[in-house]
């Protein structure tokens, strides 16, 4: 039941709060391809904002044969750990970040590969025989543990698959049973790669957009709590910093009046082609509200307009991952 009470508390709170109010991002990436040393990624144009991800790829066969090879895209694991609050766009469907994908233009059918572990056993085996099904923040899968049998709860729970959570009113008594196994999901497909040709794939999808209902780096007039770890992450420069000072100096109560947005994209696995690295690569960050702030790692970036911010490279080595830090406006939520 945690993760609706903590949901609620973001959804409603504007005043300062420094623990225990905040849901995690998970962070997603691109594209994985089996055979990456015979292809090479020409080009990479990656937007990313709290709405969505998309990702266009020019891929070149630098071979003299066709090459068949599996395209795997890697959805971010995901624990039904009550204490671990994850943000999930679709919280009730496997394809939980509304994954899409094209090839030269045509949408494709990729198959979903699931495994679920426990303790790092795979038991997706019993979940399937028990009629349970794998993803674990869905109604069904609640459904479906309320009626199994007692010795299946009672191995679960001693296993670590399951465990006892408080009902609905936070009481003993109408107890139920939740997951505790972790999730890997995998969506997959078999592409041909024409020799000495381009193929060009597209793929979006729903970000895992972690939030903080306050501030939490900076309080009682001055930076600190996650200022250090959030200074390296998110390269928050002079600029950004002012106007957080500003907005608290401005705020009724001496807080900044926002809230966080957090956003993670798995970047390096890009380097993973056969040049080592991509040929031309282009950055668009769209931070949503004109009147929020945004701060991420990432050289040359320009405003390009008036929520949205660019980056390009030539033969650009993905050596760092993207993390993205919105500053929303309370007033606006």
């Amino acid at each position: 039941m945690l993760r609706n009470v903590v949901t609620a508390v973001l959804a409603l709170s504007a005043a300062p709060a420094l623990a225990n109010d905040s849901v995690a991002e998970l962070g997603t990436g691109g594209l994985i391809l089996s055979r990456s040393d015979a292809v090479a990624m020409q080009s990479e144009d990656l937007f990313i904002s709290p709405e969505k991800v998309t990702v266009d790829y020019v891929f070149h066969n630098n071979t003299d044969k066709d090459v068949d090879a599996i395209v795997a895209f890697p959805m971010p694991d995901i624990s039904g750990n009550p204490e671990e609050i994850p943000a999930i766009p679709e919280n009730q469907s496997d394809n939980f970040l509304g994954f899409e994908v094209t090839i030269d233009g045509a949408p494709a059918k990729p198959q979903l590969e699931q495994k679920v572990l426990a303790l790092g056993i795979d038991v997706s085996a019993e979940l399937k025989a028990q009629n349970v099904p794998f993803y674990p923040f869905g109604d069904a899968a609640q459904a479906a543990l309320a009626k199994l049998p007692q010795a299946v709860t009672d191995d679960w729970v001693n296993r670590g698959i399951i465990i006892e959570d408080s009902g609905s009113d936070g009481t003993e008594t109408n107890k139920v049973y939740t997951p505790f196994w972790q999730l890997r999901s995998t969506y997959w497909w078999r592409s041909t790669f024409p020799a000495n040709k381009d193929v060009h794939v597209s793929h979006r999808y729903k970000p895992s957009v972690g939030g903080t209902s306050s501030v939490s780096f900076f309080y009682d007039d001055k930076f600190q709590g996650q200022y250090a770890t959030y200074k390296t992450r998110y390269c928050m420069d002079d600029t950004f910093e002012n106007a957080v000072r500003k907005a608290a100096k401005d705020g009724p109560d001496g807080y900044p009046q926002y809230n966080e947005s957090r956003i993670a994209y798995i970047l390096t696995t890009g380097g993973n082609w056969a040049a080592g690295t991509i040929g031309k690569f282009k950055l668009t960050v769209d931070k949503g509200n004109p009147r929020a702030l945004v701060s991420f790692c990432g050289d040359n970036v320009k405003k390009v307009g008036p929520t949205t911010f660019e980056m390009t490279a030539d033969d650009f080595y993905p050596e760092h991952d993207i993390d993205i830090l919105i500053l929303d406006p309370t007033d606006d939520n």
